[in-house]
């Protein structure tokens, strides 16, 4: 089935092909016809099915038609993430190029000086892509005015409620009319995500697209046991014994991103940090360096794990290990990436052990530990992790806690000890 016959006019139908898209996907064939009725639409579908033009292309169509009066905001883009942004804004652009009417579109998120943001804004705009925090900042600056979109897109939605946005969410919905078109998509549907798709939705079309499985990627996964103060000088030792030509590194902290690429620059590494305190120009510098082979390292906090896609990356390595077993998921998925090799390194000490545990259960393996030459461990756990594991699905602290009579008892010897103390002082 071609583009050509799913409603699209020719303009956009030549603009798809221009860009690279030759047949339509399944959420694109279900999608755009209902999109073009009018239709508010539930899409469910998977990242990489093709979503972003299934709901770009009858937009660009819908914004074609004149509005009469001053430039504004009829198209309204709603996105979890900065990335997703930029990304969206992009895909958008490029279509709109290739129409006989100039369309402005504006890609607006945080990380950034909002300045210039608003200059972009002045003499409104046709298509906003926005993630919400900001959206509200330019709202509460005068910036823009949502009264005259007619359709609204919650892109990714199931993200966008993970992250906190569902009050932002219904502040935004309040200020847009009533009567408009509503394109909901999501990978996933949890109670919290349909309940917030009933609320928008009227009598919504719904095309889903089953994911298609996937081989499991090819990884490696290693635990090696280490001292927390020799990961460093461990961590340049397998970066020259296994001539990684680029590592990821995650770390808990922005210190330790920044501590850790600076050991390793004066070791001759070429490493940067990268944590959530970069501009976004900043952290698109770095990942350009990155994917260019410019840098050999990269020390990143978990802002890094999720949607960021490095083509044949070697190695992952867990210098601090993640919370959650979901997070490790994430954070090994960098490597191993379209049928490539790849293989993840946790460093393990004697105060993570029981966390790790925790992680190897809920991913269903079990490690050897590994002992290199030079570097094994000699520490033990702390009196505090001995009663204390993490719980690795929800970042908190679960296990046997302390009994009154345990606190007692502790309180009782540390009396002796100091007594015992005095008395030698004596």
């Amino acid at each position: 089935m071609p583009f050509s016959s799913l409603g699209l006019i020719p303009s956009l139908v030549r603009a798809a092909t221009k860009v690279g898209y030759t047949t339509p996907t399944a959420i694109q064939s279900g999608a755009i016809p209902a999109i073009l009725r009018g239709s508010d639409l539930l899409g469910a579908a998977q990242t990489g099915s093709g979503k972003t033009a299934a709901f770009a292309l009858p937009l660009l169509q819908a914004m074609l038609t004149p509005c009469g009066g001053p430039r504004q905001v009829r198209a309204l883009v709603l996105v979890p993430t900065r990335e997703l942004a930029a990304q969206v804004g992009e895909a958008i652009r490029a279509l709109a190029k290739h129409l006989p009417v100039p369309l402005k579109i504006a890609v607006i998120f945080g990380g950034v000086s909002i300045n210039p943001q608003m200059m972009d804004l002045r003499g409104g705009a046709d298509i906003v892509v926005a993630t919400p925090g900001r959206l509200l900042d330019l709202i509460d600056h005068n910036a823009l005015k949502l009264s005259g979109v007619s359709m609204l897109v919650l892109d990714e939605a199931d993200r966008l409620l993970d992250l906190g946005f569902s009050e932002e969410i219904g502040r935004i919905l309040a200020l847009t009319p009533a009567q408009r078109q509503t394109l909901f998509f999501s990978a996933t549907f949890p109670e919290e995500v349909q309940a917030l798709a009933d609320t928008l939705l009227r009598a919504p079309v719904r095309v889903e697209v089953e994911a298609i499985p996937q081989e499991a990627p090819d990884i490696e996964q290693r635990a090696i046991l280490v001292d927390a103060a020799r990961r460093t000088m461990l961590l340049k030792h397998l970066i020259l014994e296994q001539k990684w030509s680029r590592v990821l590194v995650f770390v808990a902290t922005k210190y330790a991103a920044e501590h850790i690429a600076d050991k390793l620059q004066r070791n001759g590494i070429k490493a940067d940090p990268f944590h959530g305190e970069f501009s976004q120009g900043a952290r698109s510098q770095v990942l350009a360096d990155f994917k260019a082979s410019r840098l050999q390292v990269l020390v990143a906090t978990d802002v890094a794990a999720r949607g960021i896609d490095i083509a044949q990356l070697p190695a992952v390595v867990n210098y601090d290990l993640p919370r959650s077993a979901v997070d490790y998921t994430h954070r090994i998925g960098r490597t191993g990436r379209a049928g490539e090799r790849g293989v993840a390194v946790s460093f393990i000490s004697a105060d993570t052990e029981a966390h790790f545990r925790l992680i190897e259960k809920r991913q269903n393996v079990l490690l050897v530990r590994e002992r290199i030459a030079g570097f094994e461990p000699v520490e033990t756990a702390s009196v505090r992790l001995v009663h204390e594991a993490t719980d690795a699905v929800n970042g908190g602290v679960k296990g046997a806690r302390k009994s009154k009579k345990d606190k007692l008892r502790e309180a009782a010897a540390l009396a002796q000890g100091e007594d015992k103390v005095a008395g030698e002082g004596e």
